[in-house]
Parts: C-alpha cells; structure tokens; sequence
C-alpha cells in the first residue's frame, strides 16, 4: 500500500525496488511503492561502464533506487535505470521512502483506532497534511513538535488529530525542535536600518549563548521572522524569551518601537 500514489510510476521519477530475478539481459524487479507492479533494468543502463557479469553489479532480494524512464500501461511494462541514480540521490530517495512508509503505518493504526479503511480516511484527510506541509510525514513531524494544532490548522478532524497527535508524539523522535514569530520595528533614526541590522547580529550570539541557532527573514520592512532552533522545546523556549526580552530592552535608547508576536 502507498497512500496517494497512482497505479503507475512517472517518467524520471526515481522509485525503490527489490530484484526479484536476473537475467543475462538485465534484472526483472517489484516496485516497493506501486503494488504488484514489475519493471526491467536493462543490463545496459545498470553502469556507465561494460557490465561483463549482471552479478556483480546486482543480486537477488537487493533493495535498488532507479529511475524511470518508460512506461506502458498498457503492456504492464516499466523500463528502469540504475546507472542514472547518483548516491545523493539514492540517499535522498531511501530516507524519504522510509519515512513514508512510517507515516504511512501510522495513519494506518490510527484509521484502526476510529474503525475506518485507511484508503478513505487518507483521501478525506490525510491529504489535508499533503497540502498543508508537502507530506503525509512531514504533517505528522509537525503533530509530534507542535501537537494537535498542527493538524487542526490543516483542517484535519479534531477526533482524528487528537489520536494522530498522540500517535506521531510516540513514534516519531525529534532531534531539534523550532520555534518562531515576527518582529516588527520601526525606528524613526536616521540610521534606523543599521539599528535593525545590529541588534538581530547581536540576537544570534544571545541564541548562541542559550544553546540555539537562529535565522532572521525580512518579510519587507518592517516585518522580520524569527525561527529559533535547539534541542528540545524547553531550551527552545528559554532561548526566544531571551532573544525577545534583549532586542526590547536594545530598542528601549531607540527612537521607535519593536514588538513581537509568537507564531
């Protein structure tokens, strides 16, 4: 099962695979995220170089990251590429497929939970995270950071939030956490933007000082946005309110004002 996916692949995207046999023209094998679906990598587009034994190269049962690059529904056939995947982009391809497939388990227990088929409870409300924050996975990230508001501002049922929220918080470890808000200064100084420029360079060494990391982007003027990251929420916290508390004190010999809005 892979939620959201259609029956076949696309050109040029890449997919995981298992080789099922080998032949001495290539290798038939099953696309892990398109059930039932076989494909052929052709022993021409298994290396750049002269592939003097199949062998060498892959084995039976071996997990492979390809590339599409034909298919026809029609016939049920899949033309696949291994010699066109780089090793960036095998890594980048095994992590987000993994974490599909736990989001993918996870959203299955908690349609268990309510008594509903997955399928349909992802179509009516899993796709909602998709829209929302580009994943079914990245949703759930967001329910174990930020916990239940981050799927009701989505739009996802509240019951259903509730469950996915405590099912994401236990199965999903955070290894850094963020925090945001918006500034917004004015200052009525004629050096008013070296002010600015200045006291978020001296906000980075408070959040350094704190154990966080911060980044600052202009939303145009005078809107700044805030995101503070650290290890876990408490340093998180602690971090933000220091970084707030020095740029209003900084702004206290300012001609202006500054303030600040949590997200």
């Amino acid at each position: 099962m892979s939620l959201g996916r259609g029956e076949w692949p696309e050109i040029g995207e890449l997919v995981v695979a298992s080789v099922q046999r080998l032949e001495s023209y290539g290798a038939y094998v099953s696309l892990d995220e398109y059930e039932s679906k076989e494909g052929l990598l052709h022993i021409s587009e298994i290396s750049s170089r002269w592939v003097r034994n199949i062998r060498n190269h892959v084995r039976q049962g071996q997990k492979v990251v390809l590339q599409v690059l034909r298919v026809d529904s029609s016939k049920g056939q899949v033309d696949l590429s291994l010699r066109r995947v780089s090793k960036d982009d095998k890594r980048k391809k095994i992590e987000s497929w993994k974490k599909a497939r736990k989001a993918e388990t996870m959203f299955t227990q908690a349609a268990h939970d309510l008594g509903v088929d997955v399928e349909q409870l992802y179509e009516a409300e899993g796709v909602k995270l998709v829209d929302e924050y580009g994943g079914l996975y990245e949703g759930l990230e967001a329910a174990s950071k930020k916990g239940i508001q981050a799927l009701t501002s989505a739009g996802v049922d509240e019951k259903l939030a509730e469950i996915l929220a405590d099912i994401a918080k236990d199965k999903i470890v955070i290894k850094g956490v963020t925090v945001s808000g918006v500034f917004e200064a004015n200052s009525l100084s004629s050096v008013g933007v070296e002010d600015i420029k200045q006291v978020f360079i001296s906000a980075e060494d408070i959040a350094e000082e704190n154990d966080a990391t911060i980044s600052i982007i202009s939303l145009g003027a005078p809107k700044y946005r805030v995101e503070l990251e650290a290890e876990d929420y408490k340093k998180a916290e602690i971090a933000l309110d220091r970084v707030v508390e020095y740029t209003k004190e900084y702004w206290e010999d300012i001609e202006g004002s500054i303030s600040f809005i949590r997200e």
